[in-house]
């Protein structure tokens, strides 16, 4: 299959996670990602293992770097420099996450690289934008969930705020990242100019907050922790049964009177007090409770059974080995195998994207830390003594320093 950013390059000069998953997105629709990293000990995630694969590399970087090469230059030395700015008079897209100015100081910046390639799609990602009183601060995706709100609505009602169980603020500033890159190289085939990008994972995880966010601004209300509760539908959540617990996403008054006939309590759909959802989400404290003592007479399953047959949407709440066992994500290759040139295999999550039944997906495997370097270096013109001098001078480095008997 033809993929739709085949032929569309993107210099990656980010690390850790926000930046390295929107290019891994790019990856898997067909672009070519040259990876740069800091010799010696490259993207910062490389190092956090255990879990490792066999050769060391940590699960954490392999899941979120599939389909790049790598090239480890040391950028704050003029010979790094002028190697990132040759690799970047020929590509489309660069996506960085240095701090606000942290790379204009070695002319890496947009106005500096915009003049040798005015094409260029330049995306940079930091923790609050590159402007406003919060800019110079570093942006971390734990600190800026609970700066955004989201951990204030994350977590039991009677409890401390929880995080969400994966960095879903650098996620979600990733997802947001790939788009707007595909929308500025859109636009350029219009103008045949690029685009400077400023993202934040700040603005992102406001931006997410979506129907909760809504909710305060429509109301001026702050929006409570509800646990596993919905703040606008009722009954929409988790119940415990008497062998564990199952989710109820009961979506409208119809559902409603199903799960009441289900839990052998009709009476209560016929009550004005729980009759549409505005009155169910008004009076939860007293329909939650009756609804619950019913759920714990009986088991998961026999619960699921009964109100899908009513039509209810329904689930059990599984564990992440038993999500990958799921028949159906067994049957959408949502895990697959991608293997080194000397053999070596990696696990590696599928892209969930399908174009024409074919899954988007990235064939190159994460890379080692500069493996590319020399063929880079050799497409730019540089001779073998000339690479070979700047890996002597530490211009240029390779290798893995984090390699283990796993």
């Amino acid at each position: 299959m033809a993929k739709p950013l085949a032929g569309i390059t993107v210099l990656d000069l980010s690390r850790v996670l926000a930046g390295p998953w929107a290019s891994q997105l790019l990856a898997d629709l067909g672009a070519t990602v040259i990876k740069v990293e800091k010799p010696g000990s490259g993207d910062d995630t490389r190092a956090w293992a255990p879990p490792a694969a066999s050769d060391g590399s940590a699960a954490y970087f392999l899941s979120a770097n599939r389909g790049k090469r790598s090239i480890a230059l040391d950028i704050t030395r003029p010979e790094g420099q002028q190697i990132v700015k040759s690799l970047a008079e020929t590509a489309d897209v660069l996506l960085e996450n240095y701090k606000v100015g942290g790379l204009a100081k070695y002319g890496l910046d947009y106005d500096s690289l915009a003049k040798i390639n005015p094409a260029l799609v330049y995306c940079s990602i930091t923790g609050f934008g590159q402007d406003g009183p919060a800019a110079e601060l570093p942006g971390y995706d734990y600190i800026v969930q609970g700066l955004s709100g989201l951990m204030s609505i994350t977590g039991p009602a009677d409890g401390e705020p929880h995080k969400v169980g994966v960095a879903v603020t650098d996620l979600f500033t990733g997802l947001y990242a790939a788009n707007a890159v595909q929308a500025a190289l859109f636009e350029r085939t219009r103008t045949g100019r690029g685009a400077y990008i400023d993202l934040a994972l700040f603005d992102c995880s406001l931006a997410m907050l979506a129907n909760v966010a809504l909710n305060h601004l429509v109301s001026g209300n702050v929006p409570p922790r509800l646990g596993n509760a919905h703040p606008n539908i009722v009954p929409y959540q988790v119940f415990a049964v008497s062998d564990g617990h199952l989710i109820l996403a009961c979506g409208n008054d119809k559902q409603f009177a199903a799960v009441c006939d289900v839990l052998g309590v009709p009476e209560l759909a016929e009550d004005e007090r729980f009759a549409t959802n505005p009155a169910r989400v008004e009076n939860r404290q007293l329909l939650v409770p009756r609804l619950a003592e019913r759920f714990l007479q009986d088991r998961r399953d026999e619960w699921l059974g009964k109100l899908e047959a009513a039509g209810v949407p329904c689930g059990p709440i599984l564990n992440v080995a038993e999500a990958f066992s799921h028949p159906q994500a067994r049957h959408r290759g949502m895990s697959f195998v991608a293997q080194r040139d000397d053999g070596t295999e990696l696990a590696q999550l599928s892209c969930p994207i399908r174009f024409d039944g074919e899954p988007a997906r990235a064939e190159l495997a994460p890379p080692l830390l500069g493996e590319h370097g020399d063929a880079l270096l050799a497409a730019l013109g540089y001779d073998p003594d000339e690479i070979a001098a700047l890996r002597k001078a530490g211009v240029l480095g390779s290798g893995n320093p984090y390699q283990t008997t796993v």
